[in-house]
């Protein structure tokens, strides 16, 4: 008798959580929901699909897996979007705490496969890391190998254009097998998508949210899959049914793809070499003139060839590389999600030496003098001699994870935290100069991703709260203050120090004067590339301003009026702050796990 016509299953599909340390509710919701599936005899096991937390802490991880582990049944958990856009331990902790961030089982002779869809340590669109999509392909193939065994696939966003960056690639890999459909939350609320063919059915939260009771999915496969929403102390309602069979896919919807075409109107940006490493890549390389160095998402450091992209040495620290490097005298300087900073010989990738932190270390790293600066996920920002490893001074007041640039000027070091401050330390000592707050309480809006450049004696930064500041770099006064452009998180100064630049939210450049002490806007562009809210900074290079983007499209635009000169489209993912080598030349990364290098003709 055929699988497709026999009783399999029934399980219960939990999603958007929320778990948090400061907010009771969402448990209470979650210890219902749990009491009513353990009522249930006929649930067989439980699928989480993402957002557990609230802000992807390890107190909050570490609670809702307590609270999941009061099932009668087993359950497998993917992460979402909460847990990898804000994250202390670069987006370990997850994986720590519930042995991974995707799953993937046999039950009943069906296969069960979860995984990670949201940005990782950058506010941008939805993302498959390119590893992901690896053990995705891997797995899939093994089960075909095997036989027509019917696949329900997890993810916490819709795998669809909007949603997901390179949902392409994935539902790419999904068409190849017998996928009956793709559940998962997200949207908080009960909906079907077509994603590329394949059935997408978002789930409703955990959370009460309006409603005086919260609830929960159950899914029930027989002939048909068969969708529930059970509220806790009511029947389970009926909502929707797919057919349960074997599946074909025909023909993709090439009009739904990301258009390359601007290639082609632009046909004086060449590439002249472009090379794909095993992970995603969130940082921007940095070149000694003739090697470039880059971490990826894998944890990987290279040294590549900056004339051909061919790979020098490779080191491997076992977890995820997130903040940009920094190179000098010989040295490579970085920091690894797996708690160390590393000195490395740039010539061989030897190890000089490592400093064990308390936590993941993302921030990026600056040399100045033979001194790295770079902050930690501990609360600490490290200043050390990068020849022998010693730690020159460590300023311990922080009260969250550090991400940006830090930024040396005159004698002091500036830097932004998730702790919503901004900080100046004395760079001879690491005493604390002044720090500013602009006035929000919420961590989210924190000045921590932007890396802040500074002229004149003063300091600019942008935040998520959508204001461009001016501060004075010796006592942190604000200067002036505005969110008529609704710039977020991205900055960049002109070479000759008169001019800012920041990206705007929708399609726009904005330029100010650096010189005066009120706003005066030097030109606003509008550069034509959408919605934006990737933490890329434009930089200008002799005349040249480079500006990525969340979808792969990088400009050059003239630094002086704001016209833009060209366009080029590598991929449809997060393209890092580039390194502009000239006017004409240019080498960028993308979350895709790309490395380009470009010469505009």
């Amino acid at each position: 008798m055929s699988i497709f016509s026999i009783l399999c299953l029934s399980f219960a599909l939990l999603t958007d959580t929320h778990i948090s340390t400061s907010n009771p509710r969402p448990m209470e919701d979650l210890q219902r929901s749990i009491a009513d599936i353990n009522q249930n005899p006929n649930i067989e096991f439980v699928v989480v699909t993402g957002d557990l937390t609230e802000s992807g802490d390890r107190a909050s991880i570490e609670a809702v897996k307590a609270a999941l582990e009061q099932l009668n049944v087993p359950f497998y958990a993917a992460s979402g979007n909460h847990e990898t856009t804000w994250s202390e331990s670069g987006v370990m902790d997850f994986s720590r705490v519930f042995g991974d961030s995707r799953f993937a089982f046999s039950h009943n002779g069906m296969y069960f496969i979860g995984f990670n869809s949201g940005p990782v340590i950058r506010m941008a669109d939805g993302h498959v890391a390119p590893q992901d999509i690896a053990w995705l392909q891997h797995n899939l193939d093994s089960v075909s190998r095997a036989g027509d065994a019917p696949i329900f696939v997890f993810t916490h966003y819709p795998l669809r254009n909007g949603d997901v960056d390179n949902w392409y690639d994935v539902t790419d890999v999904l068409r190849q097998h017998n996928v009956q459909c793709i559940m998962g939350g997200h949207y908080h609320r009960n909906l079907l998508f077509d994603c590329d063919g394949i059935a997408d059915v978002l789930n409703r939260s955990n959370l009460r949210d309006k409603d005086t009771i919260n609830g929960y999915s159950i899914i029930t496969i027989t002939d048909s899959i068969r969708f529930h929403e059970k509220r806790i102390g009511l029947e389970a309602e009926h909502w929707l049914s797919l057919p349960f069979g074997q599946k074909e896919y025909g023909p993709s919807d090439a009009s739904l793809r990301p258009d390359f075409s601007v290639n082609k109107e632009y046909k004086n940006v060449k590439r002249l070499w472009h090379k794909a490493l095993k992970g995603g890549i969130y940082s921007t390389p940095v070149t000694d003139g003739s090697s470039l160095y880059i971490g990826d998402d894998v944890g990987v450091m290279y040294s590549l060839n900056l004339k051909d992209g061919t790979t020098n040495w490779t080191f491997d620290t076992g977890m995820r590389i997130v903040g940009s490097p920094a190179v000098s005298d010989g040295v490579v300087v970085f920091g690894s999600a797996n708690y160390n900073i590393y000195g490395l010989d740039s010539k061989t990738g030897k190890e000089l030496w490592h400093i064990a932190t308390n936590q993941a270390v993302m921030g990026a790293t600056t040399i100045h003098d033979g001194v790295a600066y770079i902050g930690g996920g501990d609360g600490r920002m490290f200043a050390i001699d990068i020849h022998t490893g010693e730690v020159q001074w460590a300023f311990r007041e922080l009260k969250n994870y550090v991400l940006t640039r830090p930024l040396v000027y005159n004698d002091k070091l500036y830097f932004g935290t998730w702790d919503t401050y901004f900080y100046a330390l004395n760079l001879a000592d690491g005493s604390l100069v002044w720090k500013w707050n602009n006035g929000r309480s919420n961590p989210k809006l924190s000045p921590a991703s932007v890396w802040p450049v500074a002229a004149n004696g003063k300091i600019f930064i942008t935040a998520p709260d959508r204001y461009f500041t001016c501060l004075d770099a010796e006592t942190g006064e604000q200067i002036w203050r505005t969110n008529e452009y609704k710039v977020r998180e991205t900055v960049g100064l002109s070479e000759d120090g008169k001019t800012i630049y920041s990206k705007c939210m929708w399609d726009t450049i904005v330029a100010l004067d650096a010189t005066t002490n009120d706003v005066q806007v030097r030109w606003v562009s509008n550069a034509e590339f959408g919605y934006e809210h990737n933490p890329a900074m434009p930089l200008e290079k002799d005349g040249t301003l480079w500006v990525s983007t969340k979808n792969g499209l990088l400009l050059g635009m003239d630094a002086l009026t704001g016209k833009v000169l060209w366009r080029h489209k590598i991929g449809n993912s997060i393209l890092n702050t580039s390194l502009p080598l000239s006017s004409k030349e240019c080498i960028f990364t993308s979350s895709e796990g790309t490395i380009t290098y470009i010469r505009v003709k």
